[in-house]
């Protein structure tokens, strides 16, 4: 499926469950969990898919693919994120960072080939993890209800937006969308490099207590109330600046 596609599918639900919930958001620091009969529903077909397709080839793929490999296959994909990474924090008021983030893309894509090595980081140019969900959160956007969506995991309106605009505006889909077999696979290879990453912490849900789903909500949720402080905080700073 083409990231054009996914955006208009979900973006227009994302920024309708918005509107309907924002201010019951805004009167709390945390999403709300109101669709959860849903989103167990959502979370059950997620763990069966899973655990029967998912997660099998993704140990497949970390045995089979030695470690030099993997990471050159990481640097790849991350590489080309710096681009909107750093437009991002430029959205977002943070210039160097932003300047930075592109400085990476142009180093690494050159002298680091492709991407594959990441040169910019022996260079001290840190990697931004400015994305389009945080510049929403920087805007005063809410996050809206929690929401649990198969292959995709814990989010939220505001973080399925983000998800969207930021797949719509990956350079590497847009340059591979006339060659569907080479995109497709380029695809895989990165939903199975992700997957692998997270298996080494795979227990801690399989092991937790009586409620994996709300053990990983609150996990989840959790993370967002940061990450909505530290926007606060920045929008503060701003204001003091502009005063």
């Amino acid at each position: 499926m083409r990231p054009v596609h996914i955006f208009c599918m979900i973006a227009p639900l994302a920024f309708f469950l918005l509107g309907g919930c924002a201010s019951q958001a805004q009167r709390a620091p945390v999403a709300a969990d109101p669709y959860e009969g849903f989103n167990r529903g959502m979370f059950f077909v997620h763990r069966k898919v899973d655990s029967a397709l998912i997660r099998p080839l993704a140990k497949g793929y970390d045995a089979a693919v030695p470690l030099p490999a993997k990471v050159g296959v990481g640097n790849f994909f991350d590489n080309l994120r710096d681009l909107g990474r750093g437009g991002n924090a430029f959205l977002q008021g943070k210039g160097e960072e932003g300047a930075t983030s592109l400085a990476r893309l142009l180093v690494n894509s050159t002298l680091g080939i492709f991407g594959l090595f990441d040169v910019a980081g022996e260079m001290d140019l840190e990697v931004s993890d400015a994305n389009f969900a945080w510049t929403l959160a920087h805007w005063g956007v809410p996050p809206g209800p929690y929401l649990f969506v198969p292959l995709l995991g814990p989010n939220t309106p505001r973080d399925l937006t983000g998800w969207a605009l930021d797949s719509y505006t990956y350079p590497l889909w847009h340059h591979v969308d006339d060659h569907p077999a080479l995109r497709n696979t380029l695809a895989a290879v990165n939903l199975m490099r992700q997957r692998a990453l997270l298996l080494p912490i795979d227990h801690l849900l399989d092991e937790a207590a009586l409620d994996p789903y709300a053990y990983l909500r609150d996990a989840y949720l959790q993370s967002r109330v940061a990450a909505d402080d530290d926007a606060a905080a920045a929008n503060d700073a701003d204001a003091a600046d502009v005063r």
